[in-house]
C-alpha cells in the first residue's frame, strides 16, 4: 500500500473507530475560529492534490448517535519551499458526500436533509474551500497536547461554507518530501459560524443535534 492510500486507510479507520462509541461525542482538537486573514503567498514548489485518496470526513452528532460522512476534493494545490509548506488551498465537492451509515433511511433521508438548506444548501453552494493562510510549528506544552499522533504543525486557513468565510486554526501532522505533502488533522468547529444552526436548540430533547461538528482531514500531494 503507497504512502497516498496509508492515509486515506488510516484516517477512515480512525472514524470507525469513534463510530463505535455513538453515543460520545467525537474526539478531535478545538479549533480557533477568527475572522478571514490573508491567503499566503504560496512559494516554491508547487505540488497537485490527490483528489482519489484525499478526503475530508465530518461527524455531526446529536443525543445518543453520530453520523459520519464523507466529502471528496475537486482540486487542491500546496506551496512548498525546502521542507516547508507554505500555502496551498483545495476545494471540497459539497455534492460527493457519502454516508458511513448505510440503508435506506440514510440515503433517501438523512444524506438529502445534510445537503438541504438546513445545513451544506448544496444547490446553491456545490463547493467549499479551505485556503491557507499560515503555517507554523506545533510543540504540545503538556496542557495542550493534539489527539493527531505526531502532530508538528499548527495549520491557519480560511474556510469559506455557504459563502461564509471564517478562519480555522488547527494542529497537523505534516510530512515534507522532494516529491510529495501529505498532511493530517483532527478538529472540532461549531457549525452556527458558517450559518448552519438547523436543531441545535436544547428545548428539543432527543431530536437535539449538537453544534459542534468534528473535522478529520487526511490531504495527500505530490508533483
Amino acid at each position: 500500500m503507497n504512502k497516498h492510500n496509508l492515509l486515506a486507510t488510516t484516517l477512515l479507520v480512525s472514524a470507525s473507530l469513534s463510530f463505535t462509541a455513538c453515543s460520545d461525542a467525537p474526539k478531535g482538537d478545538s479549533a480557533a475560529v477568527t475572522e478571514e486573514q490573508t491567503a499566503a503567498a504560496a512559494t516554491g514548489q508547487s505540488m497537485t492534490v490527490d483528489t482519489t485518496t484525499s478526503l475530508v470526513k465530518f461527524t455531526g452528532y446529536g443525543v445518543g448517535k453520530n453520523h459520519p460522512g464523507n466529502f471528496r476534493l475537486s482540486s487542491g494545490t500546496v506551496a512548498v519551499t525546502g521542507n516547508q509548506v507554505t500555502g496551498g488551498e483545495f476545494v471540497i465537492n459539497i455534492n460527493s458526500m457519502t454516508m458511513d451509515e448505510k440503508g435506506e433511511m440514510f440515503e433517501t433521508k438523512l444524506k438529502p436533509h445534510l445537503l438541504s438548506g438546513d445545513f451544506f444548501d448544496a444547490a446553491k453552494f456545490g463547493t467549499a474551500k479551505f485556503v491557507i493562510t499560515k503555517v507554523e510549528p506545533y510543540v504540545a506544552d503538556g496542557k495542550d497536547t493534539s489527539v493527531v499522533a505526531g502532530a508538528n504543525a499548527n495549520i491557519s486557513g480560511n474556510l469559506t461554507l455557504k459563502n461564509e468565510t471564517k478562519n480555522v486554526t488547527f494542529p497537523a501532522k505534516v510530512e515534507v518530501t522532494e516529491s510529495s505533502v501529505s498532511a493530517m488533522g483532527n478538529f472540532n468547529i461549531d457549525r452556527r459560524q458558517w450559518q448552519m444552526v438547523y436543531g441545535n436548540d436544547k428545548s428539543l430533547g432527543d431530536k437535539f443535534i449538537s453544534e459542534t461538528v468534528n473535522i478529520q482531514l487526511a490531504i495527500a500531494a505530490k508533483k
